[in-house]
């Protein structure tokens, strides 16, 4: 399909002041087992509390790749105010993707924008789409120990419905969001204003990958300056641990990756001492060690989601007050731990969106952003169209590869 058909397709149908008007737009759609297809579908005005957005561009994380296979998205259905239940299951049909940046715009001129109720938002106004909430109202929201909102609900709307079908079928979000679609509808909850100032590929960027590394180091590790740090794997969110420690003031940052060219992506990020594991017989904590005069880092970040690497880097972390990090998702949810770390005082630490809570935390990441004081334009190494994402995924495959852009 070429682009000139998909902005075709983005102004199908009669188009007449109606605010009640369904529009049918381009998506990258998955149906389980089957392969990725992109498909035409119905996208609805937005409801209450709700806002459509136009897709400038999205991104592809190695999370998006995990649901595609069948990962579980855990659902909770609520009665007013509360939980009632919940289920974990891989739910399609699905549109993909949750790291992108988009505007609130009036469709093709004429379709109402803004659901009753927003008034925070206005038509034209550039956002990210983020994969929590933060109701500031709940009892996670007011404790300040967690970010995960309980109030707001992944893969459909507050109501259980969802603003987007093909063929009458109901489609469901990643999360809370689908970026690979020229237009989607989402809950205003899951929304940050961005400033025009911040390049629509960098604000794609801090949406998801960037931001879980760079939070972690700030809101779940809280690393204080002149300590000791180790990443286990560069990717995405692996630089944003490491921009996160050096900007927090660590004095050794140690990069830990198969790829041998990611060595010097790290350095430009902050990174001071780099261990490749295929280049040696010795252990990754092991090598660690000898780095750190034999005591271990005060931090390991695990961003690969190798579940084995988990007591890695908890092995590799100082005694009595060592912290393990684990952010990498894997289709493996039992890890092994080695208990006598544990009792000797080590941490390990699971994290969702590096402990940022969207509303309150994303402003001072953007912040940084417009200052220049963060290395994301060394993240983008591929640009492609909507219509060539499945070139994505072998993309991905590319020893230089980092972040894969999507120009919608």
């Amino acid at each position: 399909m070429s682009k000139a058909s998909l902005q075709v397709i983005s102004c199908k149908g009669e188009l007449q002041s109606n605010s009640n008007l369904v529009m049918i737009f381009c998506c990258m759609l998955g149906r389980r087992g089957e392969p990725l297809v992109i498909e035409e579908i119905q996208v609805e005005p937005p409801q209450a509390s709700e806002i459509r957005v136009k897709m400038i561009c999205a991104s592809l994380c190695h999370t998006d790749i995990l649901f595609t296979k069948g990962y579980p998205l855990s659902i909770e259905f609520r009665r007013p105010n509360c939980v009632s239940s919940s289920i974990s299951q891989a739910l399609f049909p699905k549109v993909l993707g949750h790291e992108g940046a988009g505007r609130i715009t009036f469709s093709c001129s004429v379709v109402e924008s803004l659901g009753e109720g927003v008034t925070e938002l206005k038509e034209g106004d550039l956002i990210i789409p983020t994969y929590i909430g933060e109701c500031k109202e709940c009892e996670n929201c007011c404790s300040g120990k967690t970010n995960l909102c309980q109030k707001y609900p992944h893969g459909l709307m507050f109501d259980n419905s969802s603003r987007m079908s093909v063929r009458g079928q109901r489609l469901y979000h990643l999360f809370t969001c689908s970026t690979w679609s020229e237009y989607m509808v989402v809950n205003v909850n899951y929304a940050v204003k961005i400033d025009p100032r911040v390049p629509p590929t960098h604000a794609s960027l801090i949406s998801c990958a960037f931001s879980t590394g760079f939070g972690a180091t700030w809101k779940e590790a809280q690393v204080e300056s002149g300590s000791s740090v180790a990443v286990f794997g560069l990717g995405t969110v692996g630089l944003g641990v490491v921009e996160g420690a050096r900007i927090r003031g660590a004095s050794k940052i140690i990069g830990v990756d198969l790829n041998e060219e990611k060595k010097e992506k790290g350095k430009v990020f902050g990174m001071t001492d780099f261990i490749n594991p295929g280049g040696s017989d010795k252990s990754v904590a092991e090598a660690i060690k000898e780095l750190t005069g034999g005591l271990g880092v005060d931090y390991s970040f695990e961003c690969t989601g190798v579940v084995s690497l988990i007591n890695e880097g908890l092995e590799a972390t100082a005694l009595g007050r060592g912290v393990t990090i684990v952010i990498g998702v894997s289709h493996e949810t039992i890890a092994s731990i080695d208990m006598n770390s544990l009792i000797w005082g080590k941490t390990v630490k699971g994290s969702i969106f590096g402990g940022i809570k969207p509303q309150s935390d994303l402003q001072s990441i953007i912040d940084k952003c417009i200052n220049e004081e963060l290395h994301l334009d060394a993240l983008v190494t591929h640009e492609i169209q909507l219509d060539e994402i499945g070139q994505a995924f072998e993309l991905l495959k590319q020893p230089d590869c980092v972040k894969v852009v999507v120009l919608i």
